[in-house]
């Protein structure tokens, strides 16, 4: 079939198997693929749509009618020469041919068009005259004016394909942020912290500006750590350094990593390194435990990483820091913070180094922490240790079973006994109740099971026998006394099989 003649046609692009792709009057006499609509144009008569619509910009020159632009889809765009996908010589293809783009007015909002066409984030440079080298080929764009709002480069307004008034040396280019990293620092593990991207090659702290939980869930599940928990904003994690990357994420929370997102440069939103990016993921609540202590609620404080315990060193370790440790074991307040003496201190690799918390915090992950090479060092003097509420214990010792003896409590780190001061049977049924040992049968005296020693570390015990522990009777202040070991006190439960022990100064075998 014949063609219409060259003053008839609209923009002619061969397709597949010689199909035209394009919009065209009704007077062209060619072969069309599927048409799926029909219109009137003012001055242009009737033009069918066709269903292929992989073409670019079109215009059509007809006497005695104006030139008009047409737009049936987005034209290839490329970065070449550049050293990587995202950055390069900007080229684009027209009429099947690849050919580049005129510097001229070429601008940081064009640039952007290309690295969203392209998914490569956001611009960072708009080269205008040849840094990538000059090209060859056909130039097919100059005077490019985009508005920032396109899908493609070929959206953009320009003087028309193939028109310009440059050479290869004018070809503009783009260099795009492609990040190439992400991860989250000073956090007292890897899930959790203030979120840093790699672009280029450097590093810098994301803005918070428009940062959410479906970004932070989709952070979250590319670092394998499970989902956001939550995006603490200001400076939680402590100030970054560097540059402050103004890209804003648009994340469904579906994508597997944040390159999957729609990004867009935040521009004039204010950014600064006292708004930050953060988050705290589902895997940042680390486990902690207390090792090396009395109990398990005592000891030096280790935290587990990468499959290892490893240590906590700081240099102004307080009860501030010891209360957060006990609230996230859940062993009650925090009765001590302390560095290890050098017996007890670790030897293994460094875990946390550095730990700044308010002290109501629900676990050290939200504390300020900064995480230090993991190369191990040697045992040093910043390592911290805590006694928590949840140590506190009670037994009875010199006696014929656990269920009678000298009384003697452990607190911050070691036992001590308690002095017989107004020490009554009132006092021995809320320790037998205690111990699971039944209830009282005597309350003894003048070191009735023998002299203990270390400290005496109550006095002036006061129980109604409706406590349910020794520690919620009232009493002295801790290692407040005016006692020595002679009076240390005891207790005889009414367990089966605890017999009043012979032993003790005859005269105390009714006490009191």
């Amino acid at each position: 079939m014949g063609a219409a003649p060259e003053s008839d046609k609209g923009c002619m692009t061969q397709g597949p198997e010689g199909h035209e792709r394009c919009l065209r009057w009704d007077d062209a006499r060619v072969t069309l693929p599927q048409i799926i609509s029909t219109a009137m144009l003012p001055s242009l008569g009737t033009w069918q749509l066709c269903l292929d619509s992989a073409v670019g910009l079109c215009r059509r020159a007809s006497p005695g009618l104006a030139q008009e632009t047409v737009f049936e889809g987005a034209a290839e765009v490329r970065l070449v020469d550049g050293g990587r996908r995202c950055a390069g010589r900007v080229e684009v293809k027209h009429n099947g041919e690849w050919g580049t783009v005129c510097g001229d007015y070429w601008s940081m909002t064009d640039a952007a068009v290309v690295c969203k066409q392209l998914g490569c984030g956001s611009a960072v440079g708009a080269p205008q005259y040849g840094q990538f080298g000059g090209g060859s080929g056909p130039i097919w764009m100059d005077d490019v004016g985009c508005k920032g709002s396109e899908s493609a480069l070929s959206d953009c307004e320009h003087r028309g394909w193939g028109e310009h008034n440059c050479d290869h040396s004018e070809d503009a280019g783009v260099t795009c942020s492609e990040y190439t990293g992400f991860r989250l620092v000073n956090g007292s593990t890897a899930c959790a912290g203030r979120v840093e991207v790699e672009v280029s090659g450097t590093w810098g702290t994301l803005c918070a500006s428009r940062w959410d939980l479906s970004d932070a869930h989709v952070l979250c599940r590319q670092l394998n750590c499970g989902f956001a928990e939550s995006i603490p904003g200001g400076e939680h994690f402590g100030r970054g350094t560097g540059p402050v990357w103004r890209d804003s994420f648009h994340c469904d929370g579906t994508e597997a990593h944040l390159g999957q997102c729609p990004v867009i440069t935040l521009g004039a939103s204010p950014c600064s390194h006292g708004n930050n990016a953060a988050v705290i993921c589902s895997a940042g609540f680390a486990s902690l435990r207390l090792a090396g202590g009395g109990s398990r609620c005592d000891g030096r404080v280790e935290i587990f990483q990468n499959g290892t315990w490893d240590r906590v060193l700081d240099d102004q370790w307080d009860m501030r820091e010891a209360s957060v440790v006990c609230r996230q074991l859940r062993w009650g307040e925090a009765e001590k913070a302390y560095n290890p003496p050098k017996p007890e201190r670790g030897m293994g690799p460094v875990g946390l180094r550095g730990v700044r918390c308010a002290g109501h915090e629900a676990s050290l992950a939200l504390c300020n922490t900064s995480l230090p090479e993991s190369a191990p060092v040697a045992g040093v003097a910043e390592d911290v240790g805590v006694i928590c509420w949840g140590s506190r214990r009670v037994r009875l010792v010199n006696g014929s079973g656990r269920c009678a003896g000298r009384v003697e409590v452990y607190y911050q780190g070691s036992w001590g006994t308690i002095c017989d001061d107004g020490w009554d049977l009132s006092d021995a049924t809320v320790i037998c109740h205690q111990l699971g040992c039944g209830g009282a049968v005597q309350a003894v005296g003048s070191a009735w099971f023998r002299e203990g020693s270390g400290q005496i570390l109550l006095d002036g015990v006061n129980c109604s026998r409706a406590e349910d522990s020794l520690w919620d009777c009232p009493a002295g202040f801790w290692r407040q006394q005016d006692c020595r070991h002679k009076e240390d006190a005891g207790v005889v439960c009414s367990a089966p099989d605890q017999p009043v022990p012979l032993w003790g100064p005859s005269s105390q075998s009714s006490w009191p």
